[in-house]
């Protein structure tokens, strides 16, 4: 399995899963932020892939 594959789908459900939340009133802020830790991961996990091709 090649490096990064596993943060980078991880990054992308927790992406997914928080831009549900995002349109509640009541955990638009938690969702924010968990957005925000899903898209470090994404960007993050594809970092190293290209760099370890």
């Amino acid at each position: 399995m090649r490096e990064g594959l596993i943060p980078t789908i991880l990054g992308t459900v927790v992406c997914a899963s928080s831009a549900a939340f995002l349109g509640s009133r009541r955990y638009r802020m938690a969702a924010t932020g968990v957005l925000g830790f899903g898209l470090a991961h994404v960007v993050l996990g594809t970092i190293d892939l290209f760099e370890h091709r």
